[in-house]
């Protein structure tokens, strides 16, 4: 580069400490590159102090007190170990544990040591409650041939815990002891638009049985809704129009579960 003949009047040579070898800067150049670091650094200050009122408040902390309360929040969300979680809860899963049953205990003795061994305060209390349990559960088609179903979900290899003796059996909690025979009638899902459906149809359902297939609805809605039309039972199974292959899946979880575990049985 030819210094005299290159350079204009507002040149400054030689470079300043930083500058690129052999180039010229001209005091505009210099004074659009000052312009550009002070307005980024402007515009990293704005994006930190939006960022900062951007973050929504706390329910029951003042301003002054975010900053420590989060603080806190972030370090307790950095303590747990995934390892350590899942040996907890392979530990408090080993055996089935029904509310009432002695390994429910067991559970929460295990959960207690823990909570005393990490030095919380911890104690057990005791409540009564009024739950249900199954003695006797059948259900049986009588005509046009006899069949008894089998109300129990068939084990597979896969799942160890599917065939453990000591799973709850499946039943409709809170459901009325009794012994009823009667005609079956299908009621779809068993909402109150599928009763009036039927009473078009000029199909009564007093007296009888209903069977309806999980959605649209909480099973003990269905139940509520039966009892309310004069239903003497309410049978509740799975439909696989609903799950399993019909919704693409064609795997051997489509046919025996998850989703084609009990969630009820009768009522």
């Amino acid at each position: 580069m030819n210094r005299k003949s290159n350079q204009s009047p507002g040149s400054t040579w030689p470079p300043k400490p930083g500058a690129l070898p052999g180039r010229a800067w001209t005091a505009g150049a210099h004074r659009r590159l000052r312009a550009t670091i002070i307005s980024g650094a402007l515009l990293a200050s704005l994006l930190s102090a939006s960022l900062a009122v951007a973050q929504p408040p706390i329910r029951g902390f003042f301003n002054d007190q975010l900053k420590a309360q989060r603080d806190l929040e972030s370090r307790a969300k950095s303590l747990p170990q995934p390892e350590h979680i899942r040996a907890y809860m392979k530990r408090i899963s080993a055996q089935p544990h029904h509310a009432g049953s002695p390994a429910s205990k067991a559970v929460a003795e295990y959960v207690f040591g823990l909570l005393k061994e990490w030095g919380f305060d911890a104690r057990i209390e005791r409540f009564e409650a009024l739950l249900p349990y199954p003695t006797l559960r059948e259900v049986e088609m009588t005509a046009p041939s006899r069949y008894v179903l089998k109300l129990k979900e068939p084990a597979i290899a896969q799942d160890p815990d599917s065939g453990d003796p000591n799973q709850l059996p499946t039943y409709n909690a809170y459901s009325a002891s009794g012994d009823v025979t009667a005609p079956l009638v299908y009621v779809n899902y068993g909402v109150p638009e599928d009763y009036e459906s039927l009473k078009r149809q000029s199909i009564d359902v007093r007296g009888k049985i209903v069977i309806a297939r999980y959605g649209k609805s909480w099973r003990g809605v269905k139940a509520k809704v039966a009892q309310e039309h004069g239903a003497v039972g309410c049978l509740i199974y799975s439909d696989p129009r609903d799950d399993g292959y019909f919704q693409g899946d064609v795997t051997l979880r489509a046919l025996t579960g998850p989703r084609r575990a009990f969630n009820g049985a009768a009522s």
